[in-house]
């Protein structure tokens, strides 16, 4: 029988419970999985599962008697969701110089259908020097309109219909605000979890497994303690006299802090808008 039955029998078959609970997190924030986290705010499931996992951290009776088995998967939780969130960061960043390249394309696009327009005398060598920079139907089509007799025929009309809608897109770039987004909502819910359960493990002591390497309790000591010093350092970022709310806390962390420059020549910035729960003293 495990140290856990011996404590509290009830709590073996909650500790069955969450382990399972814990699972289920890790494959609705796997970039991989079929079925994963869209919006927060509206996830009622997901926020329960994380509420379950808090509250069993929390709660335990005996932290000294804490399951290894339990805190190692938390650990793992923690740690996973927090690789996530840089690797969506790494993204964010990636999806914000496509955008700002394809926007400035489409300044250069819409001088070279001025050009092509206008029969301006080079016209034809600035095409033929756009064609690194634009794909072979966008240059086949200025050259449409660049050899078109007049402005009334089908073949020009449709060549600039055609043109008009691609500079339309690359300054609206749509599917990469839509990626944005998305990858935006998994980081509110990876922050979610490294916040409420990052914050619950404080109180548990790293539990000793047997026949545990000693270079793996020290790693485990070191990490315990790198996830200290960033719970320290989102808390003492807090200037507020009463204890704030969970997205109050979140918001005024160095994470956030980087989020913000990271997104902040977005056209709209939108900063994650975690749940408060409550009230605001109830986290």
């Amino acid at each position: 029988m495990s140290r856990s039955g011996i404590v509290n029998v009830r709590m073996v078959i909650t500790e069955e419970k969450i382990l399972s609970n814990i699972d289920k997190v890790h494959k609705l924030i796997n970039p991989n999985s079929k079925k994963q986290i869209v919006q927060l705010e509206d996830d009622s499931y997901f926020k329960d599962l994380i509420e379950s996992i808090k509250t069993y951290l929390i709660e335990y009776p005996k932290k000294k008697n804490f399951p290894a088995s339990v805190y190692k998967a938390a650990y793992g939780l923690v740690e996973y969701a927090t690789n996530q969130f840089e690797e969506n960061t790494k993204k964010i960043e990636e999806l914000i110089r496509q955008r700002e390249q394809n926007i400035a394309l489409s300044g250069r696009l819409k001088e070279l259908i001025d050009v092509v327009d206008n029969k301006e005398k080079d016209w034809k060598d600035q095409v033929k020097n756009a064609e690194d920079e634009f794909p072979e139907d966008i240059i086949d089509t200025l050259n449409i309109v660049g050899k078109s007799k007049g402005k009334k025929s089908q073949n020009y009309l449709d060549a600039m219909k055609l043109l008009n809608a691609r500079v339309t897109n690359l300054e609206s770039n749509l599917h990469i605000e839509i990626d944005m987004e998305r990858i935006e909502d998994r980081s509110k819910a990876l922050s979610y979890i490294g916040i409420e359960v990052a914050d619950a493990l404080k109180s548990i002591p790293t539990p000793v497994e047997e026949a545990t390497p000693v270079v793996e309790e020290v790693q485990a000591e070191q990490n315990v303690e790198q996830l200290n010093v960033a719970q320290q350092q989102y808390e003492q970022s807090v200037t507020f006299e009463k204890k704030p709310s969970l997205w109050q806390r979140f918001k005024n962390s160095k994470l956030v802090r980087a989020i913000r420059y990271i997104t902040k020549i977005r056209i709209v910035i939108q900063y994650p808008a975690l749940p408060e729960g409550k009230g605001s003293d109830n986290f």
